[in-house]
């Protein structure tokens, strides 16, 4: 048989059954960006399924099955750039979307919210890893229906790179933010008993553990009072560590704030709460009226007086404070209340931009809500003693509105042994 330029027969093949399989696409922004906004997108949930198992093995299951096939995803369309792998990465960042938008939009699984676990250190962490399925799922059928281009000029590959750098930096950052927020929960919440340093679950509401941290006074005594914080965050961000990214992300002062507590005869209870957008309005203030609950009902194996319970809070957690203070629950009322750094009213007339997204994320836009979530709003008569911390909006205002309603009021400036000296002489 003859041999033509390299080919066995009579004549070469055609161009056409030479490129009948397509040329493999080439590894470009828009696909690098896709692939690694599905990976963080999957990492996400993936940080969480250690808590997440513990409240239920199912929806772990179920979570860790969809972050593996995305994973694998990721890794065949970055190692094998092809159409059907880049639709295939669509169809998977698709299926962890609708997984996402049925149990968090919809409310489909019922049992309790399985992204719960994951935003316990920013309540918009579930959120974060649905925009990145979302980009993962228009960049992978970008890629899968525009026109291949084997070898593109090199001003051409240039000139997408620097449009679209931005935009990989932002996926990157988001996922490996989302991860770190997601997995700060990782620890359990074993503890076989409720005295020094135990972290204890103190509510489940919908299905949902919260836990609380408990440090002992030192020295020691029986029947301490005690001082449950709050920590700040816009009722968005931060958790009730001393360390760590919930703290930085509420400006925690904790440590020192417990230090002075400690050695004052306090025993401090440091707590968790649902943060917004995941749990709207009125979910924290609920979670710190059980958390008030929790201490009076637990007394004796707390080792605490049940009738010395102060409030103490910073940032929105001051705000909590103040609410326990002047709504009048009975069942959690407390004894005193240091508010440091505490907004007093929340509305968004003078308010910059930044300010005014976190109010909306957390409260909406509802007067009524509004209202509700504003220590301002509520007459003050029989409120317990209060510490106002400069700084807070209209806590000046707040200030005057309970000393007329004849509460006393102490001015301070936050610092950690006055407020410890401030609660020692009004909790005895």
């Amino acid at each position: 048989m003859k041999v033509v330029d390299g080919y066995y027969g009579t004549r070469r093949p055609s161009t056409t059954a030479r490129y009948a399989t397509p040329p493999p696409l080439r590894r470009g922004p828009v696909l690098v960006t896709a692939a690694f906004a599905a990976l963080g997108g999957a990492l996400i949930p993936a940080a969480s399924l250690a808590a997440l198992w513990r409240v239920w093995q199912f929806y772990a299951m179920l979570f860790g099955l969809f972050a593996a096939v995305e994973l694998v995803a990721f890794v065949a369309v970055l190692g094998w750039p092809t159409r059907k792998t880049a639709r295939a990465g669509a169809l998977v960042a698709a299926a962890s979307l609708a997984l996402w938008v049925a149990s968090r939009p919809l409310g489909l699984l019922t049992r309790f919210d399985p992204w719960q676990p994951a935003d316990t250190v920013a309540g918009f962490t579930d959120y974060a890893a649905a925009a990145l399925q979302v980009i993962a799922i228009f960049g992978f059928l970008v890629v899968a229906r525009r026109r291949a281009h084997p070898q593109p000029s090199t001003l051409r590959r240039v000139s997408a790179w620097i449009v679209l750098f931005p935009v990989l930096l932002l996926v990157l950052a988001t996922g490996a933010a989302g991860t770190v927020a997601a997995g700060d929960n990782v620890t359990g919440t074993a503890a076989p008993s409720l005295l020094d340093g135990s972290t204890v679950e103190y509510c489940r509401p919908d299905g949902i553990s919260l836990v609380m941290d408990i440090a002992r006074p030192r020295p020691d005594v029986r029947g301490a009072p005690v001082a449950l914080f709050l920590h700040g965050g816009g009722l968005i961000l931060g958790n009730r560590k001393p360390a760590g990214p919930g703290a930085l992300l509420a400006g925690s002062r904790l440590v020192p704030l417990r230090d002075a507590l400690t050695a004052r005869g306090f025993a401090v209870a440091s707590i968790d709460y649902r943060l917004a957008p995941a749990a709207r309005w009125p979910a924290p203030l609920t979670d710190a009226r059980c958390a008030v609950r929790f201490l009076k009902a637990n007394a004796v194996a707390l080792n605490v007086d049940p009738a010395r319970i102060a409030a103490v809070g910073t940032g929105t957690g001051g705000t909590l404070a103040s609410l326990l203070g002047v709504t009048g629950e009975p069942d959690s009322a407390v004894r005193a209340v240091a508010a440091l750094d505490a907004p007093a009213e929340f509305d968004f007339v003078g308010q910059d931009p930044l300010t005014r997204a976190s109010i909306l994320l957390a409260l909406g836009r509802s007067p009524a809500t509004l209202r509700e979530a504003s220590p301002l709003s509520y007459p003050g008569s029989g409120a317990p003693p209060f510490l106002i911390g400069q700084g807070g909006r209209k806590s000046a205002e707040f200030a005057d509105h309970l000393r007329t309603a004849g509460v006393p009021v102490t001015a301070g400036d936050g610092e950690p042994a006055a407020v410890a000296d401030f609660l020692a002489a009004v909790v005895r």
